[in-house]
């Protein structure tokens, strides 16, 4: 029985976490001050290597002065992840989203991008 336990601890030294906090997100769309031109927006980004799950928000205006967090959401890599994407029906407004990569120990700091949902031709 004790050599069970010494193995267990032994083992779980050998499964290192790695680190990603080096690593950056890359936004893909929308894109940096962008305007798009319907409210069914699709948000997508390049994955990190080693990252278990996305942290994704979105804020009106800005984070800065956010008078609404529209999205405050996880996206997990696991058997069900559909890729680093993600959609969300927004109304006419400004925008900022970011995401950060994550795993059991590490993360990456946010990435971030504004842009403009304008519906209309005002």
């Amino acid at each position: 029985m004790v050599l069970f336990a010494l193995c267990t601890v032994g083992c779980e030294d050998l499964l290192e976490v790695p680190d990603i906090s080096d690593e950056q997100v890359l936004l893909l769309a929308p894109s940096d001050s962008t305007t798009v031109v319907q409210t069914d927006v699709n948000f997508t980004w390049n994955e990190v290597y080693e990252a278990t799950q996305y942290h994704i928000q979105v804020a009106a205006p800005s984070f800065e002065n956010a008078a609404q967090i529209v999205v405050d959401t996880l996206i997990v890599v696991d058997s069900l992840y559909a890729g680093p994407k993600f959609n969300k029906t927004l109304t006419d407004s400004a925008y900022e989203w970011r995401v950060k990569a994550q795993n059991s120990g590490y993360e990456t700091d946010f990435s971030l991008n504004r842009f403009t949902v304008q519906t209309s031709e005002n």
